[in-house]
């Protein structure tokens, strides 16, 4: 069986707005906190969508964040058992890394790369 999305993300240089937006839209309410990782989101701004909380209580968990700096996009991630293994992994297959693992500790750790495309894909998964 294949490995399954387990978190989105909508990225822009204004969270809060995007995250009125997103709100108001498709009716999530949203957690305000940091991101994993100032990589993914500025700290204090990155709003968490809790899966349970949307259609049937089904939902996959997910996030509107970012800040100055960071590129507007959208963005999954694969739950992986081992980050680092599936950036080699993405590597090896003609992709290429753009961030992770991070952080390297602390429980839950999330990696970017690119497709040979260009398209950037997340994994995620327990800290080494």
């Amino acid at each position: 069986m294949g490995q399954p999305v387990v978190h989105f993300e909508i990225i822009g240089a204004d969270p809060v707005q995007l995250q009125g937006y997103y709100g108001e839209l498709f009716g999530w309410d949203m957690q305000t906190g940091d991101a994993i990782s100032e990589e993914v989101s500025q700290p204090g701004v990155y709003g968490f969508v809790d899966g349970t909380t949307t259609g049937d209580g089904d939902g996959i968990n997910g996030g509107v964040g970012g800040g100055e700096g960071h590129r507007p996009g959208v963005l999954f991630y694969v739950g992986v058992p081992d980050v680092e293994a599936a950036l080699k992994k993405a590597e090896s297959l003609g992709g290429k890394r753009l961030m992770g693992p991070a952080p390297e500790s602390g429980g839950f750790t999330v990696g970017r790369f690119t497709d040979p495309e260009g398209n950037v894909i997340g994994v995620a998964g327990p800290s080494a």
